[in-house]
């Protein structure tokens, strides 16, 4: 019996352990389970953090605040830094309604539209000063200087060389002045940074030239005294190699109506003939 009993003994444990392995078996399936939700919700944290930071990729772009000043009203623009000047003339067309090719757009001088803000160092809190007409007030204004400046070059081609006229040629006969700023012949730059000096007026006197871009004003200062000219007010600039030295130019600012009005300015390097145009008429003038 004792045999037996032992043998039943080890059956009964025999059929025991099975019985106690299922819970194990259950156990390790719950295990089982309970790492694969967690590997699950792992690679689900993993997706949605890819895609997080892809968001935030998108949104990560460099942005500089500035205060737009046209016409006496000023608009706030949020612009990303490496956006260039021709990207910034898009966004204020958007914001005025004043088209690009009207823009005359300005922080420490004429803005390039061919560099980013970052090149330029514009920084937050930048004042932009933009000078320009919508092409109605362009229409109304436009066609009386554009007829003074097609009877001035018709004028022109009547006549002798302006170099050679008496008038002229008693302050080009003193010669080129000894401290005139040099000459690039052959390239077009824009304006400095400081005053345009050096040069003679009709009397013989010396004249500097300060771009005001700012204020939109041309300073003309003599020994004597300094006139502070608002850009708007010059109806016509025109200018003239001068014969032997076609490096430099004479050039005539038309403060009035006519050409009694002109203001003449004589030794004017070559290279910032086309950028004093442009800064004192606007690019706007041409179209």
């Amino acid at each position: 019996m004792a045999t037996q009993d032992g043998s039943e003994e080890v059956i009964m444990e025999t059929e025991a352990k099975p019985k106690e392995a299922e819970p194990l078996c259950e156990d390790a399936e719950k295990v089982d389970t309970e790492t694969t939700s967690y590997t699950d919700a792992g690679d689900a944290t993993t997706q949605d953090s890819s895609i997080s930071n892809g968001d935030d990729a998108d949104g990560e772009q460099e942005m500089v605040d500035l205060k737009i000043i046209w016409n006496k009203n000023k608009y706030d623009l949020k612009i990303p830094v490496d956006n260039t000047g021709a990207q910034l003339k898009e966004r204020i067309h958007s914001l005025t309604g004043l088209p690009p090719a009207m823009q005359k757009v300005m922080y420490k001088g004429l803005l390039p539209e061919d560099k980013t803000l970052r090149e330029i160092k514009i920084t937050n809190g930048a004042k932009i000063m933009v000078v320009g007409s919508t092409i109605n007030d362009v229409l109304a204004v436009n066609t009386p200087k554009e007829a003074v400046q097609q009877e001035v070059k018709a004028e022109e081609n009547k006549k002798e060389p302006l170099c050679r006229q008496k008038q002229h040629r008693k302050v080009l006969d003193k010669g080129k002045p000894d401290d005139i700023m040099p000459s690039i012949k052959g390239t077009k730059e824009r304006l400095p940074t400081v005053p345009l000096s050096g040069m003679f007026n009709k009397s013989g006197g010396k004249v500097r030239l300060t771009f005001k871009l700012e204020q939109d004003q041309l300073w003309i200062g003599t020994k004597e005294r300094t006139e502070k000219v608002p850009m708007g007010s010059i109806k016509n600039v025109v200018s003239e190699p001068i014969e032997g030295h076609e490096d430099y130019h004479m050039m005539a600012f038309q403060l009035g109506p006519t050409e009694a009005s002109q203001y003449w300015v004589y030794w004017v390097p070559v290279q910032f003939v086309d950028a004093i145009k442009d800064t004192v008429l606007g690019k706007w003038q041409y179209f």
